[in-house]
């Protein structure tokens, strides 16, 4: 992964490089101390459990086979899995049942993209395999679909960027094939949209950078294309806002990290988009 599209993955994952504003705009709001984890971590996931916990997986820094949880009433760590697999770069998505689907990443630096996936219990505080995606994924998305199913697209491994996805079954414990993307990519985002549809923006691998789109529809299985952003990125984030606009912000490339932010909005035409 070279250096550029690593430090545009750091600005995704919430690295701060310049500039902090709250979301009505006034600086308002402070940061106090809390307990630290049981050991460091760097491009581990953290997932909110229905119990209100935090579950912590994996990283590099320490034991990359490890999780933690947080407790916000006690402000502490404690130990808890661990995972079958070490892995750094994966993704952790929680289900409606409560328990966590770990999949793919990195296990080993070059060469090491991972395939596997595992389930996390939160009644039983274990981890068990479940099934292996078609390929190995690392810096893939995971995105939760009305379904209950996971779609999980793109990333890269040791042939380069992707542009297959697949989706997770949660009563089957099985990843299936579905539709590929119009562009290989990795260090992209993965927007669930109000209509059920998710948006995929930007991404690079090597020297390439994307300012594409594309719109995945469930129903069909297929990717569509979208208007494109003004600028090609990787490591940027897309939020769903509440009117239903995706707000894109932050990212980067070969020429520059940015502080620029876009809408999108479903459906509209180049004609039609309004400006804010």
């Amino acid at each position: 992964m070279p250096l550029l599209l690593l430090t545009a993955l750091l600005l995704g994952s919430g690295a701060t490089l310049a500039g902090t504003a709250s979301a009505d705009g006034t600086g308002g709001g402070s940061f106090v101390a809390t307990g630290s984890m049981t050991q460091p971590r760097y491009f581990q996931t953290a997932t909110p459990l229905h119990s209100g916990k935090v579950l912590v997986v994996g990283g590099l820094g320490g034991n990359a086979e490890s999780a933690e949880l947080y407790d916000p009433a006690t402000g502490t760590f404690t130990a808890s899995g661990p995972m079958t697999t070490p892995r750094d770069t994966h993704t952790a998505t929680r289900f409606n049942d409560g328990k966590v689907l770990v999949a793919g990443g990195n296990s080993n630096g070059e060469d090491g993209e991972l395939a596997s996936a595992e389930l996390y219990d939160p009644a039983a505080a274990t981890f068990t395999a479940t099934g292996s995606m078609s390929v190995a994924r690392e810096f893939r998305t995971a995105t939760t679909l009305r379904s209950g199913k996971v779609l999980v697209a793109g990333g890269d491994n040791t042939t380069g960027a992707l542009a297959s996805a697949e989706v997770y079954n949660p009563k089957t414990g099985t990843f299936t094939t579905t539709g590929s993307m119009a562009d290989a990519r990795s260090v992209h985002t993965a927007t669930l949209l109000a209509d059920g549809t998710v948006l995929v923006t930007g991404g690079g691998f090597g020297n390439t950078f994307l300012a594409s789109a594309e719109v995945y529809n469930p129903r069909t299985g297929k990717f569509g294309p979208t208007g494109s952003m003004s600028t090609a990125l990787a490591g940027q984030t897309a939020t769903l806002l509440r009117n239903g606009r995706v707000l894109i912000n932050g990212g980067g490339n070969l020429t520059e990290i940015t502080a620029s932010a876009e809408l999108y909005v479903r459906g509209c035409g180049e004609r039609r988009c309004p400006s804010n």
